[in-house]
């Protein structure tokens, strides 16, 4: 195959606590796999697997250095969702499981309705009902060509 495309396929963000992070994207309804996997935790992320691990593992095998971050990392991770309700749901659920709100649902110039809250290691989330992006059945976000 010439040129396979591109596949985001797993996606590592770093944390501090492994166990406290695990216990908080299961509290979010992430499906744990891999269990015996040792320093680090892998979820179902819906074809994606979200992984958590050290940042000073991570800097270790990248072979770059650790640098203190605070404030905004450049990045967000976004849950999309079929209606405004569930966008409420998510954002009590996560705020449930110790997330910080950073904006309370609101409905937003593009039309859609959405929230911000940070996970324990400050990784920024987005929960968002998009009505010009529908959902699959099984929950994928399907975009126009």
């Amino acid at each position: 195959m010439e040129n396979p495309a591109a596949r985001l396929t797993l996606l590592t963000i770093c944390v501090a606590d492994i166990a406290r992070s695990a216990a908080f994207y299961e509290a979010l309804g992430f499906r744990r796999k891999a269990h015996k996997a040792e320093g680090v935790a892998f979820f179902d992320a819906g074809g994606v697997i979200l992984s958590l691990w050290s940042a000073s593992e991570m800097a270790k095998d990248a072979g770059i250095a650790v640098e203190a971050k605070s404030g905004f990392r450049d990045v967000s991770l976004a849950w999309n969702v079929a209606s405004p309700e569930e966008v409420d749901r998510a954002v009590a659920r996560a705020s449930a499981a110790g997330a910080r709100t950073l904006k309370k649902p609101t409905t937003v110039f593009w039309g859609g309705y959405t929230a911000y809250f940070a996970d324990p290691d400050d990784h920024i989330w987005e929960v968002a009902y998009n009505p010009t992006f529908p959902l699959s059945d099984d929950g994928r976000l399907m975009l126009p060509d």
